[in-house]
């Protein structure tokens, strides 16, 4: 059978089974072992066995439950609210400070544990209730919990980056590095459009008035809540940028560490360690399937040869490479809405970056970008992660049409620091050229 013809009944059948609501590692695996058998017959499935072994002897794949684990610590130990209070103390005083301060505890939590979770749930259930209480518009409350948690995608430590390593085989270090800087411009412009916004009309974040206001003692002495999560996020990144440790012996010194603080913040307990156990066990575990489904199905195509007909039929476009670039980046935008971003990665990046290299661009730049739209993919319905964290902890009588409301304005911002980062491919770079000489 031809195989463009084999490409087009593989992918309409993982389109289908998804419709269907058949689970995503449940599709890539099902498809790969259905058509390994419709092909080759029955022995090629002992390839697939080896293929999947071989992927989870990767060493690298130790980091993704510990960086878990350390942001359900820091989440349940009550550190998140630490940050809060000072952030509080600090911006309160201005037009929507209490969202500015809000993005900023995110981007911290982002830079102390790489996932999205920890941040939206833990700001969703300390900053909307005093924001709301303090009269903001409910766009501007929920909207910026959203977007400011999606940070922890883009942000290092990255539990998609290492994904995206390990399917490109690119350096761990080298991603986390291309992430900072476009993370913090992302967050600049999502403070950046807060400010503006509620500086041209008060009555949608009004600041605290005089009385509610913390004098300068009390804001200085709440600088002391920053200390612990500085050193925290200083010994990760710093070991991983400095040399010192593998992005996997980072993750055990930021768990140990997050241990640390929430023994020193004296919050440390057997239910926050059950907690995070629990919770850690259950996201490594749905990762980990999804990583075995992905293995199957690349192990699948590769083997039928697609990737190299893929590669080969786009380079032969008669169109610039920044029109292919400007494709993939929107097809990885449309699939965002349908699967999970984990997902996303393991089955687009072995078609992508092959691609990518082919046409001169440079792969850890072209990891940065996907992390970007993997920040809209966790904004953008219906499957949008951050969605449904947010449903869960609103109070009565917001709905999902307010939720989803909310969230538009920062998408466009997101759009907007992907095409700068595109234009400006330095923003990525320059750190890791700086620290791994790339």
């Amino acid at each position: 059978m031809d195989i463009g013809v084999i490409t087009i009944i593989l992918f309409s059948s993982l389109i289908i089974f998804l419709i269907i609501g058949v689970p995503l590692t449940m599709v890539l695996g099902g498809t790969a072992v259905i058509f390994s058998l419709l092909l080759w017959g029955p022995s090629s499935l002992n390839q697939i066995v080896f293929n999947t072994f071989g992927t989870m002897q990767n060493f690298i794949l130790v980091a993704i439950p510990l960086f878990i684990f350390m942001g359900n610590i820091l989440e349940k130990s009550g550190i998140a609210k630490s940050l809060y209070e000072a952030m509080y103390k600090w911006f309160g005083a201005i037009p929507g400070g209490l969202a500015i301060g809000t993005v900023i505890v995110c981007m911290i939590f982002a830079a102390m544990c790489g996932i999205s979770g920890a941040a939206t749930v833990s700001m969703g259930l300390i900053a909307l209730p005093s924001m709301l209480e303090k009269r903001y518009d409910k766009s501007i409350a929920i909207g910026c919990i959203a977007a400011g948690g999606a940070l922890g995608i883009l942000i290092p430590p990255s539990v998609p980056f290492i994904l995206y390593g390990l399917s490109s085989g690119e350096s761990i270090g080298a991603l986390f590095a291309s992430g900072l800087l476009p993370g913090v411009l992302l967050g600049s412009l999502f403070i950046g459009y807060i400010l503006i916004r509620c500086l041209l009309n008060k009555t949608l974040a009004p600041p605290l008035t005089k009385e509610e206001r913390p004098n300068w003692k009390e804001r200085f002495l709440s600088l002391k809540n920053l200390i612990l999560p500085m050193l925290l996020i200083l010994s990760v990144l710093g070991s991983i940028f400095k040399g010192i440790a593998t992005p996997s012996e980072a993750a055990a010194v930021g768990a140990l560490g997050a241990i640390g603080c929430a023994a020193v913040s004296r919050t440390l307990t057997l239910h926050v360690i059950k907690e995070a156990c629990y919770v850690t066990l259950r996201l490594s575990s749905m990762l980990v399937w999804i990583i075995i489904g992905a293995t199957a199905f690349t192990s699948l195509y590769t083997a039928l040869g697609a990737i190299e007909l893929i590669k080969k039929a786009m380079i032969a476009l008669p169109i610039s490479k920044y029109a292919i670039l400007f494709g993939m980046q929107f097809i990885i935008f449309i699939l965002g809405m349908l699967l999970d971003p984990g997902g996303i990665i393991l089955i687009t990046v072995p078609v992508f970056v092959p691609i990518i290299k082919t046409l001169g661009f440079d792969p850890i730049w072209f990891g940065s970008l996907f992390m970007i739209n993997m920040e809209m993919a966790y904004l953008t319905p219906p499957f949008g992660f951050n969605l449904f964290y947010m449903k869960s902890i609103v109070p009565k009588g917001v709905t999902m049409e307010h939720i989803i409301k909310s969230i538009v304005p920062f998408v466009c911002l997101q759009g907007l620091c992907l095409i700068i980062v595109i234009i400006f491919p330095d923003i990525a770079l320059w750190l890791p050229r700086k620290i791994f000489k790339i």
